[in-house]
């Protein structure tokens, strides 16, 4: 197990000189509010500049990380970004470090992944995440996404997470068994902000470079080969059986699972514009094409009935029915979601209909109804 150092807790600046200042920062809506004057207690200027100071840790700390690296005889590898690597575009299905600095997965136009930082150990990657927020409620299904796909590209190492985060935080008891969290003391981003905004900026000190051979690029990697559209077309061929609506073996299965963890939800069918306004006569919207039902895993490993109505090609609604509620949600025109819905859309036949019949089945299934009705006493 990694342990922190002091220099790390203590937010020691004294090793790192300048290199903060060859970062590139996402500063122009603050630089904006700044000059119009807004109030510094004002919430759109706290907003942007909470932004910023994210930024600049995540920064900070990978830079105190490619120093701490070097005195760990465990680990092997520390993966290079930002000023530290030439700038390049991101991969399709690859893992590489596009010309933002960050650490990705792609596949065709979207990103799957990201991660701050990654070091890898014998046995263990260990991938990181660099946060100033407060409360960690939210982060864990994005934990256990990016989790699953390391596991997918890298089946031989163990996968844990390490977070770190400032003094003040709340929920670091109900992380999931594979994260660990260091904790620092308060951090500011004030200097460097104070450096950006200056009309003629004081001269930096010469960047400074860490040499050792455990640093290397995304492209020193080996992973396994992983079709991310190939893999759900994959599912959705094993998804049902002549005798069941939904094959619950397969669905809960060790491979399947981590995959549902990856993709937060698997594609099971189909239903008709006619078949779905009998199920949701209020809902008023309709459309031409076919609407795409999908299993979503929660957090609790708990599956919801997700409903996908596309209009045109960017224009998808998510609709989803619970607690007696239903809701209707503007997908992101450039989001995943509408490219996973195209593809599916063009990958199902006949077969892959459901009826109103159909959806109750999956509902008792999902819900452990019908399999423990079916078990022997």
């Amino acid at each position: 197990m990694l342990k922190i150092s002091d220099s790390i807790r203590d937010l020691d600046e004294s090793d790192i000189g300048d290199n903060l200042l060859y970062y590139d920062y996402h500063i122009k809506h603050l630089l904006s509010l700044i000059k119009k004057g807004v109030d510094r207690e004002d919430q759109a200027y706290l907003s942007s500049y909470r932004s910023f100071e994210g930024e600049v840790f995540e920064n900070y700390i990978y830079e105190k990380l490619l120093r701490y690296v070097t005195t760990q005889e465990s680990v092997e590898k520390f993966i290079l970004k930002g000023p530290h690597k030439k700038r390049s575009k991101a991969l399709s299905n690859a893992l590489s470090a596009n010309w933002k600095g960050q650490i990705v997965y792609r596949t065709k136009r979207n990103e799957i992944g990201e991660f701050d930082a990654m070091i890898f150990t014998k046995k263990q990657l260990y991938f990181v995440e660099m946060t100033l927020t407060k409360n960690l409620g939210n982060l864990k299904k994005r934990l256990r996404k990016k989790k699953a796909l390391l596991e997918t590209l890298f089946p031989n190492y163990e996968v844990k997470a390490l977070l770190i985060l400032n003094e003040g935080v709340g929920g670091v008891k109900q992380l999931p068994p594979y994260a660990s969290a260091w904790v620092t003391k308060p951090f500011s981003a004030e200097n460097i902000l104070k450096w950006l905004l200056q009309s003629k900026k004081m001269r930096r000190k010469p960047f400074l470079r860490v040499k050792d051979k455990r640093n290397v690029n995304t492209a020193n990697l080996k992973t396994r080969p992983f079709r991310y559209y190939n893999t759900l077309s994959w599912i959705l061929s094993k998804i049902r059986t002549k005798k069941s609506v939904l094959n619950m073996d397969f669905l809960t299965s060790k491979t399947v699972s981590r995959y549902h963890d990856l993709f937060t939800k698997i594609y099971i069918g189909y239903i008709t514009p006619k078949e779905f306004s009998l199920i949701f006569p209020t809902l008023g919207k309709t459309t031409d094409s076919n609407i795409i039902v999908a299993l979503e895993k929660e957090h609790n490993d708990t599956f919801t009935i997700n409903y996908f109505m596309r209009y045109t090609r960017k224009d998808l609604d998510l609709i989803t029915h619970k607690n007696g509620t239903l809701n209707v949600v503007k997908k992101d025109p450039y989001g995943v979601t509408v490219t996973e819905v195209a593809h599916m859309l063009k990958t199902m036949n006949a077969s892959h209909e459901l009826k109103k019949d159909d959806l109750e089945a999956v509902k008792r299934l999902i819900c452990g109804e019908d399999r423990l009705q079916g078990q022997k006493p």
